[in-house]
């Protein structure tokens, strides 16, 4: 089915660094500081370490010689209608090869309200009554229909997760890392959310698109939350501070003698 998508305008991507997927990097951002956050690979999913307060972007560089339609979401909401996230809804065609940054929830062609780390109650998705994915940013990729079906591109795609699968992975990971708290790991501090932040200049124009397929060529998932919490749940770990080796003798020799302490 032929849609109308969004075309990003500017190519604001940073380097290729830390990137997941294989259609297209995708890297986390802190916009203020100008990082690319690192990515941290815990019982088969990937996080980022978010810093309250920071306005961060979703990075996409499409990898491929042909348009991608990138459809985004954060905290389980559509970043573009603001709608509970599905896979069929809105998203941004990306030409060949092009890059940009996914800044903030789409206020319109013109304007966005900038991603931020915040806490879990001031999150978008919490203030509009959705607050049980905050958490976590989704890409889902599709390819665009053909009329001359290119084979080649098609025959080493992984299996693609159906929503379904997805939930069912979230949940069980969920009940694991509580399993993990409660066994005596640290409590976790609150939670990191995205808030709806200052509002933005940021450009687009509509295009048609028609996927390859209705269910994505590939689905990329990413956690985040404090560094409190990664380290409570062990997603990273703090290595210890090395003890200073006393040293018989300093390097500049003063002359004279012992003076009163």
């Amino acid at each position: 089915m032929k849609r109308i998508c969004l075309l990003a305008l500017a190519g604001l991507a940073s380097t290729q660094a830390l990137a997941i997927g294989r259609l297209a990097d995708v890297t986390i951002t802190d916009r203020d500081s100008g990082e690319t956050l690192g990515v941290h690979a815990f019982r088969g999913e990937y996080w980022v370490e978010g810093r309250p307060g920071a306005r961060y972007a979703i990075t996409i560089r499409n990898q491929q010689g042909a348009r991608l339609l990138a459809v985004a979401s954060v905290d389980g909401v559509d970043v573009v209608t603001g709608e509970t996230a599905k896979l069929d809804q809105l998203g941004y065609v990306f030409d060949a090869w092009a890059a940009y940054d996914i800044a903030g929830w789409r206020k319109s062609d013109a304007q966005i309200a900038a991603f931020e780390f915040t806490s879990v109650p001031k999150s978008y998705a919490a203030r509009t009554g959705r607050p049980d994915n905050v958490g976590v940013i989704g890409v889902a990729l599709f390819r665009e229909r053909i009329a001359v079906p290119v084979v080649s591109q098609r025959l080493d795609l992984p299996p693609v997760e159906s929503t379904a699968d997805v939930r069912s992975k979230a949940s069980a990971e969920s009940r694991a890392e509580r399993s993990a708290l409660a066994a005596g790991a640290v409590a976790p501090a609150p939670g990191l959310g995205t808030g709806h932040g200052e509002r933005e200049s940021s450009y687009v124009t509509h295009v048609g698109f028609e996927r390859e397929q209705a269910q994505p060529n590939e689905l990329i998932r990413i956690r985040y939350d404090s560094h409190a919490n990664l380290l409570a749940l062990g997603v990273i770990r703090e290595l210890p501070t090395p003890r200073r080796r006393p040293q018989p003798f300093q390097d500049e020799p003063r002359l004279g003698y012992v003076p009163d302490p």
